[in-house]
């Protein structure tokens, strides 16, 4: 079972808003098929009234973003595994049993990574070298463990990524 950590980035705004809703909605699927136990959202200005509003009617917990999005997230997770999201990143059709299966046969230092074929250039490249040589950082759109995450980043060694059949849609 995972917790999905949703990072919003930069002031809130009504883009930001609707984009962190879009990502909220398509994790119900989630929940009702028993995969995704709860959800984080790592705010740059958690104090905002929206965004509370938002965590608590959703039963997201509500922290600040820190140095890391994902450690931030990670120390309040209660499930072992962490589905690394944007606000605004929506799950393709497929991704319960993408994640389901990911979570019952990975090793605990594996990394999984979802496709985000909307993300910068750049991104996509070095994600791609990753699935060749490792990573030892968390992007967007991974699958990773919480305890490798509290232990803080840089991960202690490169940890092997499996790259998924799945992409993260633009909501």
């Amino acid at each position: 079972m995972f917790t999905a950590a949703i990072h919003l980035p930069g002031a809130i705004d009504l883009e930001r808003i609707d984009a962190l809703a879009d990502t909220l909605a398509a994790l119900v699927a989630g929940v009702a098929a028993g995969v995704v136990g709860d959800a984080v959202i790592a705010a740059a200005h958690p104090d905002d009234p929206e965004i509370g509003t938002m965590a608590e009617s959703t039963g997201a917990a509500l922290v600040a973003r820190g140095h890391s999005p994902w450690v931030a997230a990670a120390a309040v997770a209660r499930r072992p595994w962490m589905l690394c999201l944007e606000a605004g990143d929506v799950p393709a059709e497929g991704w319960i049993r993408v994640l389901d299966r990911f979570g019952a046969t990975a090793t605990p230092e594996a990394v999984g990574r979802l496709r985000r074929p909307h993300a910068p250039l750049f991104e996509r490249i070095a994600a791609r070298r990753e699935a060749l040589t490792g990573t030892r950082r968390v992007r967007a759109g991974d699958l990773v463990r919480a305890q490798a995450l509290q232990a803080g980043l840089p991960l202690r060694a490169r940890a092997p990524v499996r790259p998924l059949r799945c992409s993260l849609l633009r909501g």
